[in-house]
């Protein structure tokens, strides 16, 4: 695989379309000690867990591997953590999942699937209500991990318990802990400049090492030939970076429930009782309902000897006993001018982290990810050569609420209602259009990929676990794939959880979005697909490598009918590869093959190879459009 003129390229010069999925949902926690995060024992163990067996025991992974390549799934997102990997200590790295890493990798090139590596974190950390960074990134600060929920620093499913607030988890990006750590990850050494780690500013400590870390991991991998590919680091935020004013609550991905502004939070942590806000989200927008307290007990946060960097750095004082705000904007310029995250700090991190990766193996296509529908960064050849615009989408009303109503949504980049079947389809197209746009226009024209969409499977209250009416999940996952169709987008959509149960879903947070968890029921019966939910919203037919240039995809799923136009370039010699398996169809599927006038194209094979049709136009040039459909 190559990247050349924005499109992804094989060895026999044709377009790639990578369709696939993230592996899996589960990795985020370890296996051993179960860190599911419903059990209140999760956190319990720092050091001395093990993620071996995530995303599924080795022994297992010729039965998942085969299910996904038979659905058409060529590429994959495999998520790993920073956690996984150093969880001991610094430098401490756990060779033993490594070397069960690269077991799985191998397996998935002997089913000929491809696979970009994900360093996975939400909100930080495991302790911080996600997953991603080792314990001790945060101990070597100081922190009294026992306490990051009693401070109001975090609120953890193991802490909070069940039921635990539907998609209250974003809500700790705001929070103390997560804030203060991306904060000092990005931009210490700027902001604050007296906190030091064995000699070093705090920035180059961490950075230097998440590098160190991912470095290792790719030298331990880089045999694997499944890996075309690293991110650089999952869903990053900014912290405090770029607050105007710390009284206020900014750079917040979702207002729900309960929380402090930026001041009210550092207070809290160094043991004040703090107000805070309590939020509702609704059609109509974010709602403020109430308020609450925030550590009403009045512990710290910090160990003896440790303290408040903001607090260190005269952001904020408690002299005289109550806390008092005194520099409410100094998270909000970077030099002589307004501080810009993306530009300013997270670009350069990824630049940095591109050269460290590519110094273990050249070639390495670099997957970039901007702020989930916030900023993207710019890009040029001089940032860097062969990387990919792996940006996230969800449709965030369905995400929030578990309801989805195909005539009614919201649009996550500016929140307002769209009514009617087919502007809220129209909607979905344009929102993702808006990344690729930027991409084409400010990142050099590098080809994008969709790394994350996906849906709750237990809408509505969990109906079609009663019913076994998945036709509501089909259609929200075949509007998502439409989207992504009419962009022409590479997708791998969230995700694929081998251990996923129907009582608990993929073990994280409460969320339920793996399209696959295992029927023994079904299996027992011998159905193809046990276990596959909503599949008939993505399953679908699509180009896996095209012979040219991809022009259009429609996938008429109530037809089933398949209308793909391309530009032939007749210097190719081999065929157009498209992925068309009987069950899209209800039946064995025919194709035809029409030249730019309408009229059926002469001197075109048309062969069916397994689930594929192969489209041999070589020495043709010009349009043409492949209609698939019923004999």
């Amino acid at each position: 695989m190559r990247i050349e003129g924005g499109r992804i390229i094989d060895e026999a010069g044709r377009t790639l379309l990578l369709r696939g999925c993230n592996l899996g949902g589960s990795s985020k926690t370890p296996a051993v000690p179960d860190g599911s995060t419903w059990n209140p024992a999760g956190l319990d163990a720092a050091r001395e867990v093990s993620f071996i067996g995530k995303p599924f025991p080795v022994e297992e992974a010729d039965e998942h591997f085969s299910r996904l390549s038979r659905w058409g799934f060529s590429f994959l997102r495999f998520v790993i953590t920073w956690e996984a990997v150093e969880h001991a200590g610094p430098g401490i790295y756990d060779e033993s999942y490594l070397a069960y890493a690269r077991k799985i990798l191998k397996k998935a090139a002997e089913h000929g699937i491809g696979v970009f590596i994900d360093p996975h974190q939400d909100v930080w950390s495991r302790w911080t209500g996600g997953d991603g960074a080792p314990a001790w990134t945060m101990e070597r600060l100081g922190f009294d991990l026992s306490l990051l929920d009693r401070t109001g620093a975090a609120l953890t499913h193991q802490h909070v318990g069940d039921p635990y607030p539907r998609m209250v988890w974003p809500t700790n990006y705001s929070r103390y802990a997560a804030a203060t750590m991306f904060t000092l990850f990005f931009a210490g050494d700027v902001y604050a400049p007296g906190t030091t780690i064995e000699g070093e500013d705090v920035r180059s400590w961490l950075q230097g090492r998440y590098f160190a870390a991912m470095r290792h991991a790719y030298r331990r991998l880089k045999d694997c030939a499944a890996i075309v590919g690293w991110g650089t680091m999952n869903e990053p935020h900014a912290g405090f970076i770029g607050y105007r004013d710390l009284s206020g609550l900014e750079n917040c991905t979702i207002e729900l429930g309960a929380i402090p502004s930026a001041f009210r939070s550092m207070a809290a942590a160094s043991g004040h009782p703090s107000a805070a806000t309590v939020y509702a989200q609704g059609l109509t927008g974010t709602r403020r309902i109430g308020h609450a307290t925030i550590n009403p007990e009045g512990v710290s946060l910090f160990k003896e000897g440790f303290g408040c960097p903001w607090k260190r750095e005269g952001v904020w004082t408690d002299e005289g006993g109550e806390a008092r705000l005194l520099r409410p904007d100094h998270f909000s310029r970077f030099g002589d001018r307004p501080a810009a995250f993306v530009e300013d700090f997270l670009k350069p991190f990824q630049v940095r982290f591109a050269r460290e990766i590519r110094s273990q193996k050249s070639g390495c296509a670099i997957f970039i990810e901007g702020v989930p529908n916030g900023e993207h960064p710019t890009w040029s050849e001089e940032d860097g050569k062969d990387c990919v615009n792996a940006f996230h989408w969800y449709d965030g009303a369905t995400l929030i609420s578990k309801r989805f109503v195909p005539w009614l949504s919201v649009r996550a980049d500016n929140r307002k209602p769209v009514f009617g079947r087919k502007a809220v389809a129209r909607s979905f197209a344009e929102q993702l259009s808006d990344d690729v746009r930027w991409a084409r226009e400010r990142m050099g024209g590098m080809p994008c990929l969709l790394g994350e969409f996906g849906l709750p499977f237990d809408l509505n209250g969990r109906k079609a676990f009663r019913t076994g009416d998945w036709s509501l999940q089909e259609e929200a996952m075949s509007m998502y794939y439409d989207a992504a169709d009419a962009n022409l987008l590479h997708s791998t959509v969230w995700n694929y959880a081998a251990d996923n149960t129907r009582e608990r879903g993929d073990g994280w947070n409460d969320e339920d979005l793996s399209i696959w968890s295992r029927d023994r029921e079904a299996e027992e019966r011998g159905e193809a697909d046990a276990g596959a939910r909503g599949i008939g919203g993505w399953r679908r037919p699509y180009p896996k490598a095209t012979a040219g240039e991809p022009l259009s995809i429609r996938w008429d799923r109530k037809k089933k009918t398949f209308e793909f136009r391309f530009r032939a370039d007749p210097a190719l010699g081999a065929p157009t590869e498209i992925f068309a398996p009987v069950e899209c169809f209800g039946g064995e599927p025919t194709a035809r093959v029409l030249d730019s006038a309408g009229v059926p194209a002469g001197g075109i094979a048309i062969a069916r190879v397994g689930a594929c049709f192969e489209i041999d136009a070589a020495g043709r040039e010009g349009e043409f459009l492949v209609l698939i459909g019923r004999r």
